[in-house]
């Protein structure tokens, strides 16, 4: 069994986390469940800062990964899609860009599968992105649609010994 911890990094101004994604990020950090094998970020900066104060906050010192793949190419189109759906609901935008949301969730779960790949037998991994591409990366690799993440929020992702995945939400 492997499990990747996906959380949405918190709150940012442009591209650096402020004052009180910060504060935030530290208080998320006393219901992290570590040891983690693997640090991952989507190579956003305020995506990499969120991870850098978890993992500093349960002690350890291992390399950030970047899996740029867990970042989408197609930000436009995404916020089109929230646009014309007026939600940030992941299956709101399917209804109104179904063939986008289909394609880009796909590429956003291969990436994902590639961090499981990363983990030895039994492994965890830390990661951090964004919304509503952690959601998409989910639906992506596991086929299971979850709700939209608030800052700082997330779900496991468990893949099973047998290749299947389980999610389930994160307090």
């Amino acid at each position: 069994m492997k499990t990747i911890e996906l959380r949405r990094h918190t709150d940012n101004d442009d591209d650096e986390l402020s004052d009180e994604g910060v504060r935030h990020a530290r208080e998320i950090a006393d219901h992290l469940s570590p040891p983690y094998d693997l640090y991952v970020s989507t190579g956003a900066g305020r995506a990499t800062q969120t991870v850098e104060i978890w993992r500093d906050a349960v002690g350890d010192n291992e390399p950030i990964q970047e899996e740029p793949g867990l970042r989408s190419d197609h930000e436009d189109r995404w916020k089109a899609a929230y646009q014309k759906a007026d939600s940030g609901e992941l299956a709101r935008m399917r209804e109104v860009a179904a063939d986008f949301v289909a394609e880009d969730s796909a590429s956003l779960g291969a990436a994902l599968g590639r961090v499981f790949d990363r983990l030895p037998d039994a492994g965890s991994a830390l990661a951090c992105g964004h919304s509503p591409t952690n959601e998409a990366a989910v639906l992506g690799l596991t086929g299971e649609l979850i709700g939209s993440l608030d800052k700082g929020a997330g779900v496991r992702i468990v893949q099973e010994d047998d290749g299947s995945f389980r999610v389930e939400p994160l307090g």
